[in-house]
């Protein structure tokens, strides 16, 4: 028994050493390519500015230094040894910490309106950690100031807006004329709807064979030009670096920035693979092939400064110079691939969480649920970026955005300075870890990227107000529409007719209805939204069966599938009326109408067979609280709770035992129902701005938001609902 329990051991070791070593050779051409491709513009554009009239060997040894140093803290400590540990249930990026906290901390304005949420996360349900003095001062803070949850959630969207400018306009660096540069943006972009599965599986060889390239390039200038560049791994150059260059080595630093793009993609991207599989292919691979690619370069560079502003190229040996510039020019499109992945990711994310208005999302992975593809945002980042090549001909101008401030600043420096500050808060609020760790992370990963920021926004006249009216322009949109659309749902919770109207037209009401299940889409959890009240008051006209179903879109990437539903009764058994909440996370795959429908009805079924089978009715527990008489119910004295280990979301619910309940007729109505077919009823609501309200509050709700709720996907087109069974109901409100 032992021997076979020691082989079952090693044999799952095995497996598992297999799936992470094969995680982290695609995790090459997915995550890695921006990063990979940096050292083709870090000391061309750093030399390009005031930087020029110090070309001396001490302040070339200054700039490896400093990207020596940059890649080390930045990279490698910050990412790779912090960062990728605050996943959310294996999910990173922005959202993720962000997610993260609304749940576990209850910040943000996105938390769960329902405690029946808290038990999702697997994770957070085997945590519980003492609460700490400074944690509990932040949560009373933003408790206080409502204000402080809508900076928060602003700060969140910033970092994410500008990963989507990324989307934009790194694309647009992927050739030289423009002519080139078109060709290949439409069949990069034409290339998306066979999935990233597809397409990033085959990069990885191309990053793997450039980063073999660019470090056996760097060993050769090394040791063939210049050895003692060895020496500029110490920090004095640095300090000798600002010493020679002053206010110029300050302003060069917007091109050194230029060593971590791409940085963000190892947290952003993780619900890919996983915390190991990324950390062995940096540490192993990406961080000394580009150690030693720069190291080459300075070295070559210490002997030829007159190719300071041609370096990259001029550096390699003729022998190989043109396999290595095919190689390069396939390693730029890999890493426009992972920015274009990666914005389907975010939008994605955003739309789950009510930031963005409702796409279509189709996936493209069975195995891999977060590998998705957008068509509309597909083509529409397509069309931006031919309008960027084409608007801007001039490709110094594009290079001079990109370069200077587009990914080393507001895409790459802002997005990491937001992660910075998160996780300020997750330390103290979710590791409930010493308030000063947490300051001590601020102050050393936030002094550099404010550092490198300063430099960066000096550079918006030259060309980098191009990313930032992109960034700001998303933005704009993003926050509009989760304002409106949190306006809608606050003005349905709060004027809901109560379900004690329908159950108090009495036992008769499930008599002489229309065969068939009537399902009835709504956004609150207790009640029915106000543009359904007539349709309560006829309510002998409806169906057989009428299910209420609500979709709650939670902060968690995914819910298991026997999470997925749940399943209450309405009133006594005759009446045939039943809620169903349907849980997705932001990561889940939603199916289509026709499986919806299947797996719901199948749901019922199972909670009334379970209900018949058990004589204490244990699965007959009320989502909501039922004011039933005496006559028509027997109520048991114990009462359930519903809560995770920490203590948090108590709910209690009473046990409701009806007398009389027929299960065995109630299984064939379904069934008979089901049958008959369904029918759909739907909210179709207009959000308006108040004739009182300001000027800005009415072109935001009345323009902006009424544009994007009639142009984006209708709720019954995101569902499969056919258009013969659906039943529209429309109401104007007024916020």
């Amino acid at each position: 028994m032992e021997l076979e329990s020691g082989s079952t051991n090693r044999q799952s070791r095995l497996k598992l050493y297999k799936s992470t070593l094969i995680l982290a050779y695609q995790s090459f051409g997915v995550v890695y390519g921006d990063l990979s491709t940096s050292p083709i513009y870090v000391y061309t554009s750093t030399f390009s500015g005031r930087l020029r009239l110090h070309e001396d060997d001490d302040e070339i040894l200054g700039v490896l230094s400093l990207v020596f140093w940059t890649l080390t803290l930045i990279p490698l400590c910050k990412y790779i040894v912090f960062v990728l540990g605050a996943d959310d249930n294996g999910e990173g990026g922005t959202f993720a910490l962000y997610s993260l906290l609304c749940r576990r901390a209850k910040l943000g304005l996105l938390r769960p309106s329902h405690s029946t949420d808290d038990d999702i996360s697997s994770q957070d349900s085997c945590l519980l950690i003492k609460e700490t003095r400074a944690s509990s001062l932040l949560k009373e803070f933003f408790d206080k100031h409502h204000s402080s949850r809508v900076v928060l959630l602003l700060i969140v969207i910033l970092g994410t807006s500008m990963v989507i400018a990324d989307g934009i306009l790194t694309p647009s660096m992927s050739g030289y004329a423009v002519l080139i540069t078109c060709l290949i943006l439409v069949g990069l972009f034409a290339l998306q709807h066979i999935g990233t599965h597809r397409v990033g599986f085959l990069f990885a060889p191309i990053i793997l064979l450039w980063l073999l390239s660019i470090s056996g390039v760097g060993i050769y200038n090394i040791i063939q030009w210049n050895p003692r560049v060895v020496s500029a791994l110490s920090p004095y150059y640095v300090y000798k670096l600002f010493k020679l260059t002053g206010k110029d080595g300050w302003t060069s630093l917007g091109g050194i920035v230029l060593c971590i793009t791409g940085a963000e993609a190892m947290f952003a991207d993780l619900g890919h693979f996983s915390q190991l599989s990324i950390r062995i292919a940096f540490t192993a691979i990406i961080y000394p092939s580009l150690i030693l690619a720069y190291m080459g370069e300075a070295a070559y560079l210490s002997k030829h400064k007159e190719d300071l502003q041609r370096s990259f190229y001029r550096a390699i040996p003729e022998v190989v110079f043109w396999p290595v510039f095919i190689i390069a020019t396939l390693a730029t499109v890999v890493a426009s691939q992972a920015v274009i992945s990666a914005t389907f990711s975010i939008i994605s994310q955003c739309w789950a969480l009510k930031c963005f208005p409702r796409v279509k999302i189709i996936h493209t992975s069975n195995q891999m649920h977060g590998q998705i593809y957008i068509p509309e945002v597909n083509w529409m980042l397509m069309v931006f970026c031919l309008l960027v090549v084409i608007g801007f001909r001039d490709t110094d101008m594009i290079a001079n955005a990109y370069v200077y401030l587009f990914v080393p600043g507001l895409t790459v420096i802002i997005v990491m300075f937001v992660t910075t500050c998160l996780m300020f808060l997750v330390i103290v609020m979710v590791w409930k870890r010493n308030i000063l760790a947490a300051f001590i992370f601020v102050t050393v990963f936030g002094f550099v990227e404010l550092l490198y920021l300063s430099s960066c926004l000096a550079k918006v006249a030259k060309g980098g107000w191009i990313p930032l009216i992109f960034s700001l322009i998303v933005l704009s949109v993003m926050y509009i529409w989760h304002y409106g659309t949190l306006q809608k749902q606050s003005f349905e919770s709060h004027n809901r007719t109560s379900l004690d109207m329908l159950l108090s037209l009495g036992p008769n009401v499930g008599l002489n209805r229309v065969r068939g299940i009537g399902l009835i889409y709504t956004n609150v959890l207790s009640g029915i939204p106000p543009m359904f009240s007539h349709f309560v008051t006829n309510f002998p006209a409806f169906h057989q069966v009428l299910i209420f179903v609500t979709f709650q879109f939670l902060t968690t990437p995914r819910v298991s599938a026997n999470q997925r539903f749940i399943v209450s009764r309405i009133g006594p058994a005759e009446f045939r009326l039943y809620r169903c909440i349907v849980r997705f996370g932001y990561k889940d795959a939603r199916k289509e109408s026709y499986a919806f429908e299947t797996d719901l009805i199948e749901t019922v079924r199972e909670f009334l067979q379970h209900e018949s089978d058990d004589g204490d009715a244990r699965d007959s527990v009320s989502a909501m609280p039922v004011n039933q008489p005496e006559s028509d119910c027997l109520r048991d004295e114990v009462s359930m709770r519903v809560e995770n280990c920490s203590g948090v979301g108590l709910t209690r619910y009473k046990r409701v035992r009806f007398r009389g309940v027929d299960n065995s007729k109630e299984l064939d109505d379904l069934e008979d129902a089901r049958e008959a077919g369904l029918a759909y009823m739907m909210g179709n609501t207009c959000v308006l701005a108040r004739e009182t309200s300001s000027f800005v509050k009415k072109f935001a709700i009345n323009i902006v938001y009424g544009f994007l709720r009639r142009n984006c996907r209708r709720p019954s087109t995101a569902l499969g609902v056919p258009h013969t069974s659906l039943i529209e109901v429309g109401m104007a409100y007024r916020v």
